[in-house]
């Protein structure tokens, strides 16, 4: 048997907006030559990936250490002719067929479950109303925290649905944020 110390993930941040013409492998240089009061050097930004949001807007995901997140979060970002948000970035998988959290479709054991209104059906067959939504998440949290009980009165698919935020706030502790960060 081997033992190993939990090592914590590096941050990841979410810059807003950027240009079509960024991508994961000239982002860090793009950021060194354009923002040298932030002192970063090579090796600094691990680029993750980018993505479009349904705006049309590109963001790009990136890994850094804790020191660079502070003078990051401190400093506002150039890229080209543009001031870039940043943002922490956090992500929970969740699944497409039974709208379970940290697993994906391929992986899934559950039956399938419409996110709308927790009822064992697609969402392209649902019917439900916005009064008849049900989080199964929520119902499942409540289930197995009795004394937390949360409101399942939203559809899984809501943005600030207490069992999502109870599982983001689990994922900090396992984040190097630095101290005093």
């Amino acid at each position: 048997m081997e033992t190993h110390i939990h090592k914590l993930r590096h941050p990841r941040f979410v810059i807003l907006n950027i240009p079509d013409d960024i991508t994961t492998s000239n982002i860090e240089g793009t950021l060194i030559a354009q923002n040298p009061g932030l002192n970063l050097a090579n090796g600094d930004i691990n680029a993750k990936f980018t993505y479009v949001t349904k705006k049309h807007t590109r963001n790009i995901v990136v890994e850094v250490r804790a020191q660079v997140r502070k003078a990051l979060l401190q400093n506002k970002v150039k890229i080209w002719w543009l001031i870039c948000r940043i943002e922490d970035y956090i992500s929970v998988n969740r699944c497409f067929k039974c709208s379970g959290y940290n697993h994906r479709v391929g992986d899934c054991r559950g039956e399938e479950t419409c996110p709308l209104c927790a009822v064992r059906h697609r969402l392209k067959g649902c019917t439900a109303s916005p009064h008849e939504y049900k989080c199964v998440n929520c119902t499942t949290y409540s289930k197995f925290n009795p004394t937390k009980h949360v409101c399942s009165s939203h559809s899984s698919l809501y943005r600030n649905c207490p069992s999502l935020q109870a599982l983001l706030e689990k994922y900090k502790p396992n984040t190097d944020y630095g101290h005093g960060c």
